[in-house]
């Protein structure tokens, strides 16, 4: 299941978030979104997880916590 992570913190690092998802379950794949100009953060993410019930722990576990100061929304993301 592929997640939608809004609003983090741009100083966040693709790592971390790999870290952040994984005390949920196995990430597949994540791929944090930089600006092609300044090769900085855009403040969202995609986390590809393959066990659906792992990915919807995380949903619930995340959407709405902070994170290094930023208070994040984890959502499925549309294909």
């Amino acid at each position: 299941m592929k997640l939608l992570v809004l609003n983090l913190a741009r100083t966040m690092t693709e790592d971390e978030i790999c870290d952040l998802f994984s005390t949920h379950g196995t990430v597949a794949e994540c791929n944090l979104v930089l600006d092609q100009e300044t090769g900085k953060s855009k403040g969202f993410a995609f986390v590809e997880m393959l066990d659906e019930s792992e990915a919807k722990a995380a949903i619930d576990s995340l959407n709405q916590t902070k994170v290094a100061k930023s208070k994040i929304r984890v959502k499925q993301a549309q294909e």
